[in-house]
């Protein structure tokens, strides 16, 4: 049975409007604050770049993370330089919006997702792509698998098998530990206190099913999958699986990038890019080619 949520109310607020004429931008964006509320009455925050096209992607960021980090400034910088308006945001507990850090949430932060594109939706706007980084990918093919008023979605570098990585962040006999106190605290190489991992956060990471999920991601929806090759945090294995299970599904690896796409931001903007601008050709493989639609390719950075 589908769930069905509320509308998502107006944006409660837009700030910071600053006219913005890049030097190679021949459009006029303005970029703008927009509160967002989610579904438990959370405000989300995010940057709005406007171009005046209704034609907007969004863009979500990975664990821990923020909408000002690479990748995502740098995609909406491009995406808005192409004409089409962008908007990147802060899941709930992360950056400006408001609530409570969460270590799992994948579903939930779908759900904040969806109070994302409900609103614009109804201001008049047409998302025709969702883009997540690391977490984010998962977050926007959990968002493809429940919710099919999207065609086209970006996956850089997300995690297939979501019971691997763990021990990398809460060390070892982390399933032990938890059980035994409920939580653990994480913190960094300095000892610093980060963020607390409730029991009940990290089993719904565990009883999230990336697999299943990717099998109810409907044939009209186009999904590009990035990795880079050096990524020492999700590998590309994962990549890989994706690929097989996806049903219209294009796969790039980019030689050389790590998680971050630190010193390859160029060629992840490009592969991103030219999967938006795709529109005549994802049209074609849905209207005269049921089967499965593949490609796989990979990237050198440019010396």
């Amino acid at each position: 049975m589908a769930h069905r949520h509320p509308e998502a109310p107006n944006s409660s607020a837009c700030e910071d409007n600053i006219g913005i004429n890049q030097p190679n931008n021949p459009h006029r964006t303005v970029q703008t604050k927009v509160v967002i509320p989610n579904y438990h009455g959370e405000k989300l925050v995010g940057i709005l770049h406007d171009t005046g096209s209704k034609e907007l992607v969004i863009v979500c960021h990975g664990i821990k993370s923020v909408k000002e980090r690479i990748p995502m400034a740098s995609l909406a910088a491009a995406i808005e330089n192409t004409g089409i308006s962008a908007f990147r945001f802060d899941f709930a507990g992360n950056g400006e919006s408001e609530g409570l850090f969460r270590y799992g949430n994948y579903r939930r932060e779908a759900e904040d997702l969806h109070a994302v594109v409900q609103l614009f939706q109804k201001i008049g706007h047409v998302i025709t792509t969702i883009i997540g980084h690391s977490k984010g990918g998962n977050v926007v093919l959990l968002y493809a698998a429940k919710y099919h008023d999207v065609h086209r979605v970006v996956n850089i570098s997300g995690r297939f098998d979501l019971e691997k990585g763990i021990e990398g962040r809460l060390g070892k006999n982390f399933l032990d530990r938890i059980q035994s106190s409920g939580f653990i605290d994480v913190g960094s190489k300095s000892g610093k206190f980060q963020y607390r991992v409730t029991k009940e956060s990290l089993m719904d990471r565990l009883s999230t099913d990336m697999r299943a999920a990717c099998h109810l991601i409907p044939e009209n929806c186009r999904v590009l999958t990035v990795h880079g090759s050096m990524d020492q945090i999700v590998p590309v294995k994962d990549a890989l699986e994706f690929d097989k299970i996806i049903t219209n599904h294009v796969l790039r690896i980019i030689q050389g990038a790590d998680h971050e796409y630190t010193s390859h931001q160029n060629e992840l903007v490009k592969v991103v890019l030219d999967f938006i601008r795709d529109h005549s050709r994802c049209n074609d493989t849905m209207e005269h080619s049921p089967s499965r639609v593949h490609g796989l390719s990979s990237i050198s950075p440019r010396l």
